[in-house]
């Protein structure tokens, strides 16, 4: 089994972030996955979409669920990563400050990604886009 979901993530809309994590959050329950991998994928996916909208005027995730893992992959056109180490830092943030006010953008996103998934894969290209792949296993436990 292998189920394929395609959903385009509108940029500059925080009313529809998260509308594409809910919607696999919606189907992995529906298909039966344990609460703790359905949760470590919406945070993750969440996160990213957040991401996607503050930073890169939006994008498209695509998302692979089979019987033992969960693959995201997000892909956006905005400025890139400057320094993905920095980025990964709890707490660095280049959001705007409107967007702070409005309660995102603490720094916790690509940390949390890293978090609450098993593999994360950042290509990254100034002025071209970021391209991340993340995986969440299905393990017992």
């Amino acid at each position: 089994m292998s189920i394929q979901l395609h959903y385009v993530v509108p940029g500059d809309d925080f009313t529809r972030a998260g509308e594409a994590s809910g919607a696999v959050k919606t189907t992995l329950k529906q298909l039966g996955f344990r609460p703790d991998v359905i949760r470590r994928v919406a945070i993750a996916m969440y996160e990213g979409e957040i991401n996607m909208v503050i930073h890169a005027g939006g994008g498209e995730a695509d998302v692979e669920i089979l019987p033992d893992c969960v693959t995201i992959l997000l892909t956006d056109h905005g400025p890139g990563i400057p320094d993905v180490e920095q980025a990964m830092q709890e707490g660095f943030s280049t959001a705007p400050e409107n967007v702070r006010n409005l309660g995102f953008g603490a720094g916790m996103g690509l940390p949390n990604i890293k978090k609450y998934t098993d593999t994360l894969d950042i290509e990254t290209e100034i002025g071209v886009g970021t391209r991340m792949r993340m995986t969440v296993r299905v393990t017992e436990g």
